[in-house]
């Protein structure tokens, strides 16, 4: 019975620590949130760095290549809207008349698909990752890398052009600059007072 005890408990030990260590991971999260400079900073800072091992190496050009890839879905998530207008349209037509869209009308905040907090965990895990990879030579498939230059800097050129025209068709814009602050009448700081008059 103790051999049976000790068994089931192994697993508990186990899945305690790993639990353990994904909290103390949530909680360096939590802490890093408010402070974006920072975050991209660092993450800046580890670009570079991968960015120099490849070069310095001459290679792993293919995972460069895919790291490309995924940050550039990445950022088309990050500039999506989370309510996309044409799924939108299609709700609308079926349900009947749907809240105003017009800049005359009620207010709607832009929500991303791929909020900021996400986009550079995201994007931080996959400069990690790909600089793991450049440890492997297995990994440095050789390639002839000015055609996968040219090959992404064409679906970096397509994939922006149909984005920008969607933005451009449904009127949104995925960055904001503070809050909007409207302008009253002018004050010349000058006090007016009334003069009495003569009878």
């Amino acid at each position: 019975m103790d051999e049976s005890e000790s068994a089931a408990s192994k697993p508990n030990v186990v899945s305690q620590f790993f639990k353990r260590l994904g909290d103390i991971y949530q909680k360096c999260l939590d802490n890093l949130t408010p402070h974006t400079a920072v975050r991209w900073a660092a993450t800046s800072l580890i670009a570079v760095l991968y960015g120099l091992r490849v070069f310095l190496l001459k290679g792993w050009y293919i995972v460069t290549y895919a790291l490309g890839i995924y940050l550039l879905n990445l950022f088309i998530a990050f500039l999506t809207p989370k309510m996309d207008p044409v799924m939108q349209e299609d709700i609308d037509a079926e349900d009947g008349p749907s809240l105003p869209t017009r800049a005359s009308e009620e207010f709607r905040p832009f929500i991303r698909r791929l909020p900021e907090f996400k986009f550079w965990h995201s994007a931080t895990k996959a400069f990690l990752i790909a600089m793991f990879c450049t440890f492997f030579d297995a990994l440095n498939i050789p390639v002839f890398w000015p055609i996968l230059v040219m090959y992404f800097i064409i679906l970096f050129t397509i994939t922006m052009k149909r984005q920008i025209k969607h933005m451009i068709k449904y009127r949104y814009l995925p960055f904001t600059h503070g809050k909007t602050v409207y302008k009253g009448k002018d004050d010349s700081g000058k006090v007016i007072t009334a003069m009495p008059q003569e009878m």
